[in-house]
Parts: structure tokens; sequence; C-alpha cells
């Protein structure tokens, strides 16, 4: 078999696919198969949705990109679609949710530099987070492998109020949070923490940041997972569902908060272009339609309790349910990847994360009967293990 070119740094399951249709992928021999992975949380409307079709042929016929050198209406327009629904007063549109974090560590070293208080340059992350793998996301995640790292970042326990407020020192600069770790494991922060989170950095003077690339733009029922606990970050970093597919991030900011990064401090070649834009424009508007996020809502709790029955049945097969909306995981006991790829073979598509878990992050767009779909997969896959434990006992 002839070697990839492709640099080997990923570690692909062993399926090609070829085209999608709504919730399902095809592959090459035109076998369907239950998509509850949807990109890593990225096609929120499912595979081929017939408004960003219409949108990417309408502006692909048009015009794909003219650089920021131009003013673009499409961005204009997404830009004030996203202030007009969130906390946020200006967005920097980019390509990616690792650009959107880098855009953020930016804007907060430029706040406080703007105030005179270049000494307050730290940034507060937490252990199992992930944010990117660009230098500074790599920082703020802790992750190793390319030493020196960037420095200014100090990492403390998820979900640990104590612990942060002991991290707090007099060159804190802001702390950045998921309220999901999804790679991490679909490990949620409790609504309590997070406002607490956002009383700290009230108290200090410092930046409450928030990525929500895997969580926001839906996912968890609401267009930000923020609203749950009835807050307001001063920063947050988006991106994955908000393009359905299309390459797409954005960082959000109140005037403040962004008020360090002035003419020639950031930018980006590629983003925000009409063509993005123009995809991301159309996303937002199907997902802001009246009554989608509360079926988003609805069939995830759903999807929840199901996964709690199925957890009560097969505890020597998932010990564990996890997480929030439509960003759920289950934690196996054996292998996760082992697991992932036994659930392809029966034609369910997951994703597996941190602390041994496959998540269930489907498009948006599922039904109830979607969610008994996958269930009776994952309950053939379980019953199927049980039984084999059950014959060699």
């Amino acid at each position: 078999m002839q070697q990839s070119a492709v640099l080997p740094v990923f570690s692909p399951f062993p399926v090609r696919f070829v085209r999608g249709e709504g919730v399902y992928l095809f592959d090459e021999n035109n076998r369907k198969y239950l998509d509850f992975g949807s990109g890593v949380a990225v096609n929120a409307l499912g595979h081929c949705h017939p408004a960003l079709l219409k949108a990417l042929t309408e502006q692909g016929s048009k015009l794909w990109h003219c650089s920021n050198w131009y003013q673009i209406t499409n961005q204009e327009q997404l830009a004030k679609t996203i202030t007009d629904n969130s906390f946020a007063d200006v967005v920097f549109l980019c390509n990616s949710g690792t650009e959107a974090i880098e855009c953020t560590i930016k804007m907060v070293r430029a706040y406080f530099s703007a105030q005179q208080q270049p000494q307050r340059h730290r940034i507060i992350t937490f252990h199992n987070a992930f944010h990117g793998r660009t230098f500074g996301a790599m920082a703020a995640t802790g992750r190793g492998g390319f030493e020196p790292g960037l420095p200014g970042f100090d990492h403390v326990a998820y979900n640990d109020l104590e612990a942060l407020k002991a991290a707090i020192t007099p060159a804190t600069a802001a702390v950045l949070i998921e309220p999901v770790q999804g790679e991490g494991g679909a490990i949620p922060a409790t609504l309590e923490y997070l406002q607490a989170v956002r009383s700290l950095c009230d108290q200090h003077g410092i930046l409450m940041c928030l990525d929500e690339i895997q969580t926001g733009i839906g996912r968890t029922g609401k267009l930000f997972a923020y609203e749950w606990a009835g807050i307001a970050p001063d920063i947050l970093a988006s991106a994955k569902g908000i393009g359905g597919g299309f390459p797409l991030g954005a960082c959000l900011a109140t005037h403040k908060a962004a008020s360090g990064l002035t003419k020639g401090m950031h930018g980006s070649t590629f983003g925000g272009n009409p063509l993005a834009s123009a995809v991301g424009q159309t996303v937002l508007h199907e997902i802001l339609q009246p009554g989608f996020l509360q079926q988003v809502d609805t069939v995830a709790r759903y999807l929840w309790q199901q996964l709690l029955r199925l957890l009560k049945t097969y505890p020597q097969v998932f010990s564990d349910a996890r997480g929030a909306g439509l960003l759920l995981a289950l934690k196996c006991t054996a292998n996760n990847r082992t697991v992932a790829e036994a659930l392809l073979e029966k034609g369910l598509l997951v994703i597996p994360a941190g602390d041994n878990v496959i998540r269930l992050i489907p498009p948006l767009i599922i039904t109830h009967h979607d969610v008994d779909q996958a269930i009776h997969l994952l309950t053939e896959y379980a019953t199927t293990v049980s039984v084999k434990e059950h014959s060699l006992a």
C-alpha cells in the first residue's frame, strides 16, 4: 500500500467518506453512518444543509476573497448578528478556534498594557483544558513537547474555587475557562463555579475569558453556554459550529476588553472574507430561528436520559455519563479508541476524548428518532461486550 503524503500527525479511522446528507455520512461503498461526531462539533446543521449550500453557491459566484484592506459587507453583517445576540460589542473574525484563542490572549495583554499595567500579563487556565495547538494556545493548555514554552500562564484545578483564589496574584490579568472541557472528557463546570469565577474577576479587576469553541453556537441549547449561568464574560473565543463546516472562528469582546487592540496590532489575511462570512451568517440565521434552540435543549435532555439508562444497564461497559447539551460523553471501561472503532463498524460515529470517554456531539438538527437509533447501536455494542465477558467468565 502506497504511503500517504499527508504529515502523519493524525490517526484516522479506517473509513473514507465521500458524501453527507443531514445527520448521515456515506463511505466509498455507499454505506450509511449516523454521525454523532459532526466533525468534532463542527457540522452544527448537519451535512449539505440546503441553506448553507445556497449561501455557498450564491456568494461563491460573486466574490470569495478581497482582504481586510476593504470594507466587507458580509463581515459587518455577521459581526452585528453576533453582537446583537450576545454580550459582545465587537467581534474579530478569523479562521479557527486556535486563532480565536490567540486573539483572546493578545487582547488580554494589550488591555493591561494600554492601562499602563504591563506587569499584569499572567492568565490562569485549568488542568485538563484544551485551547488549541499554536504556541500561545498550547501554553494556555499546559501542553508540552515543544519547549521552551510561552510563559505567562498558571494552571489550576478545574471546578476548584479555592485553587483559583490561591492562584490570583498582582500579576494576574485574566482567567480563561471552558464551560465544558470538551477534549478533556466532556467535563462541565458547575453553574455556581462559573458565577464564582465571574465574581472573583470583578473583585480583582481581571478579565473573564471563555473558550466556547465547542460549547458555543447552540450546542448547549442556548447560543452560548455562559447564558445558563446568568453571567457575561469580557472576552469569548468561538469557532467550530459557527461555520457549519466552513473554516471560521470569532473572538467576541466588550468595548472595554478590546480597547487595547488598536489598528495594526492584530489582523488576518483570510478572516472574515465574503465567503466565510456569508456562510457564518446563514448558520446563525438558522440557529436563531424561533424554537430551534429549544428543540436542541429538548433533544439533548432526551439523549441524556437515554444515556443514563444505558449506564445503569451496562455498568461493566460504561462507567460514567457527563457533559451538557449536545456535548455529552460516556466513560468506557475498555479503551475508548477500541470502542469508537467497534461503533464505527456498527454504523455509529463518535469521537474519543480525554479520560477514556467517547463523545456524542451530533449535529444540532438531530431528532428523537436519531437519538433512538444511536442508543440502539450503543446497546447492541454493550450487549455484545456483555455476552462475550459472560462467556469468558
